[in-house]
């Protein structure tokens, strides 16, 4: 494994977690895919290793940028607790259907929903600012947390990226809804990558030193990193403009897009 990928791979996981509230597995996902091929593992378990591998990460990433971000009360903990049950419901379900689903047609679904992420978070339109402070709901949360959570685990990337949109959507000033999506997304990647673990369990072709689809060297590199830059990425969350973070994490998410495409897909 090219452990100075790794370290730049966790690097970059960590700066997004901790800037946008979501996992990193955007970034971390297509790189142990490209890596795991070039290593020769069977590409029946790659993209699943890759997504497994990312989620395990999630939990460290997650951990590091909800403490940063609860250090400048950036969350609302009222919320994580009504969204928190749907996330656990549906990230089970999401690691049950990833195990189930071929290969391809998993990658196909990353790929596709990379694009669609990158279109929403760079030129989608902007939040309603005027929203009533009442309007969080536990049935709207829960039952959007439920799905985000599934969609989450099926692609091994944190919830954020669909729990900052529902948070601002119900009238969440957009750096509450990204301090509280880092905490969410903890529950999450903890019950997402123990789901693959189990799921992998019986598979007697991975490599050495996997836990189910969780390939730990690998998960050891990027944890080391992305702890480090998680409370950076929340700092500039802060600090920096609003549109341009977007459009850089958007241009950013379509390139990764384009090389999970070529390398995976043969395209």
């Amino acid at each position: 494994m090219e452990f100075t990928t790794l370290i730049i791979a966790g690097a970059g996981a960590g700066v997004i977690a901790g800037l946008f509230g979501v996992g990193g597995g955007l970034v971390v996902v297509p790189v142990l895919n490209a890596l795991f091929l070039q290593a020769g593992y069977s590409p029946d378990h790659v993209i699943k290793m890759a997504i497994g591998t990312s989620l395990a990460t999630i939990v460290f990433t997650s951990a590091s940028s909800l403490w940063a971000h609860h250090r400048r009360r950036g969350v609302r903990w009222p919320l994580v607790a009504m969204m928190t049950p749907g996330v656990v419901i549906g990230s089970v379900l999401g690691a049950t259907v990833a195990d189930w689903m071929p290969a391809f047609w998993l990658a196909v679904v990353f790929t596709v929903f990379m694009v669609l992420i990158a279109a929403h978070i760079g030129w989608g339109a902007a939040p309603a600012r005027h929203a009533s402070p009442a309007a969080p709901t536990a049935w709207r949360l829960g039952g959007g947390a439920c799905a985000a959570g599934s969609l989450s685990a099926l692609l091994g990337i944190g919830g954020g990226v669909m729990h900052v949109p529902l948070l601002t959507w119900v009238g969440v000033p957009i750096r509450e809804a990204i301090g509280t999506a880092a905490a969410v997304g903890l529950p999450l990647a903890v019950t997402s990558a123990l789901g693959f673990m189990v799921a992998g369990g019986n598979e007697r072709s991975l490599p050495p030193h996997s836990v189910g689809y969780v390939y730990l060297p690998a998960l050891a590199a990027i944890v080391a990193a992305s702890m480090v830059f998680a409370p950076l990425g929340a700092r500039l969350a802060h600090t920096l403009p609003e549109r341009w973070l977007k459009r850089g994490f958007a241009g950013l998410v379509l390139l990764l897009a384009g090389q999970m495409a070529v390398t995976l897909l043969g395209l």
